[in-house]
Formats: structure tokens, sequence, C-alpha cells
């Protein structure tokens, strides 16, 4: 298996807000790692937790340690990054992968930290990997009702890179079913509360593989509720979350408009097509070009909290 690519010089400088895909590959399954990084996903994720079985959990570490060291951070042969799931912090395996990878001095691009209930389950994981380099690396998995509850406190991390939303684990916390609309309150919450920190959130995995509708409904969802990416358990799921996640021809054709007729209009409220333009809309517009590869939008994530 090829782990080792030269890493692109862009990454840890990518804004995390660009990598709407990412798909998890189990950590016990070494013979995938190549095809999770030539998938086409933004972030290979590599898995120690709930995939991986008790007897399982050394060997797929030390793969993991093995993969980092060989890579520098970039897999694949485009633009994909690494990133690992350790397991819960609370527990005997979570305090071994934090200990090997701090040892390894191997740092993946994304580091995600399950449970997360609290700012200092984030603060414990940024020291220990050392986070003198300025790169924000630790996202907080938030699969609790606990979680939710004190979400303003963890986004207030300074060394939180992102936050993801686990649906399966609130469900079964929350003693709710695992369908939208029950988890439809803690993901609108997760989504306005990252927002509002300057914090990319992504969203949970479709966790059915046969259901394609469910995927692009739920995508869509998540899109809608200011997400800006989704997890993949499968690489056939990667085009549709990331058609879910990119503007329209129509949507960046006017987005485009918008922003040439705010630039030429030089800062007044202006018109496209008997549409009044103010700065709200500009905001967005600039947001979106930017999303899908313009010229870098002044967005509340590339100000308030840039990598």
């Amino acid at each position: 298996m090829q782990c080792s690519q030269s890493p692109p010089s862009n990454i840890h400088s990518a804004p995390s807000q660009r990598r709407s895909t990412w798909l998890v590959t189990p950590a016990s399954t070494p013979d995938r790692f190549e095809a999770a990084a030539e998938s086409g996903s933004d972030v290979a994720l590599l898995d120690l937790e709930d995939s991986v079985p008790p007897d399982g959990k050394k060997a797929a570490r030390e793969a993991v340690i093995a993969c980092l060291s060989q890579s520098g951070g970039s897999v694949g042969s485009g633009h994909t990054v690494l990133g690992v799931r350790l397991n819960a912090l609370g527990t005997v395996h979570g305090l071994k992968d934090l200990e090997a990878i701090a040892e390894s001095r191997a740092r993946p691009a994304v580091l995600v930290v399950p449970k997360v209930e609290s700012a200092r389950d984030v603060e414990i994981v940024a020291k220990i990997i050392g986070a003198e380099d300025g790169q924000r690396r630790v996202w907080a998995l938030i699969e609790t009702p606990l979680g939710i509850q004190h979400l303003r406190t963890i986004l207030k991390a300074p060394t939180l890179a992102g936050v993801l939303f686990g649906a399966a684990d609130y469900a079964a916390a929350a003693h709710c079913r695992l369908n939208s609309r029950a988890l439809w309150h803690p993901r609108s919450v997760l989504a306005a509360g990252a927002a509002a920190a300057g914090l990319p959130a992504i969203d949970s995995p479709h966790f059915d593989l046969r259901d394609s509708d469910g995927l692009k409904r739920e995508a869509d969802e998540a899109a809608e509720l200011g997400y800006l990416g989704k997890v993949a358990i499968h690489p056939r799921q990667v085009p549709v979350i990331r058609e879910s996640f990119g503007p329209t021809p129509q949507e960046l054709a006017t987005a485009r408009a918008v922003v040439a007729a705010a630039d030429a209009a030089h800062g007044e409220i202006t018109t496209v097509d008997g549409h009044m333009v103010g700065p709200p809309l500009v905001a967005a517009a600039r947001a979106l070009t930017a999303r899908a590869g313009d010229v870098p939008a002044s967005t509340p994530f590339t100000e308030a909290r840039s990598e």
C-alpha cells in the first residue's frame, strides 16, 4: 500500500471550509487506505474508534502511525488530506492513540476527537500534540446532548479547527430515532453555533449505503442549515455529497454577477436583474464564488478563525 506522497505546498493552509467531503475508513483495514486517498474526497479520515473492534485497536494504531510517518499529512495524487479519528479521551485506547501520535511526531492535517463535551477535551489534545506551530488541527465531534449544551464554551477553544455532528451516538444518548426530523434541533444548533464562532461544521454520515436518495436529501438539508460538508462512509457517496455542497452553474453565475455589480457600485446598493443587492447578499455571493475557486472572499471563516 502506497500511503506516501509529496505533500502539496498548501496542505495546511487550505481553508477548512473548502473541505466538503470527508471519507471515513476503518484504521484496521490499511489495504483500503490507498483507495480512500484516491477517492477524490477532501479528507481521508482514518477511524480508530467505532469501526475498530477492541482486539484490533493496537494493530490499527500502528497502521495509522506508519501512514502518518510516511505521508507527511497528504495522501493520494490530488488534494486529499489525511485525518485521524481518535478513540474517546476517557478511554484507555484514546489515551494510547494520543500518546502514539505525540511520540511519533507525525501530525495529521485533521485530528478528530469524539464525544467532546468540554473545551478542555480540545485543549488537552492540542497541548499534547503540540499546537505551537499555529496550525488548528483539532476537530470536535459533538455527539451527545451534553456536548450540545456545552457547545458555546467548546467553540471558544482557541485551538479548535471545526466541529462535526455525530448523529448515531447523539440519537442513542438522547433516546430518539435516527432520522432527520428527530435530529433537526441539534443539527441546527451546531451549525448556527459554529457559524457564530467563525468555524466550519461538517454533518454526520448517512448510514444506509443503498439509499442514495436519502443521502442526497440529508446532504441538501445540511447545506441549507449551513454545514460546509458531510462525512461519507463509502467512496460512491463522495460525488453525491460534493454536488450538494457545491453551487449549481446558475447559482455561480448569479453570484458572479452580484460580485461584479457590487464592485462596480463601489459600496453603494445596486441591482442585478431587477433585484436589489445590499451588503448581506454581496457577502453571500463573495463567499460562494470563493468556494468555487474565484478570488478569496472576506467571510467570517477567513477573518475570524483563519487557519
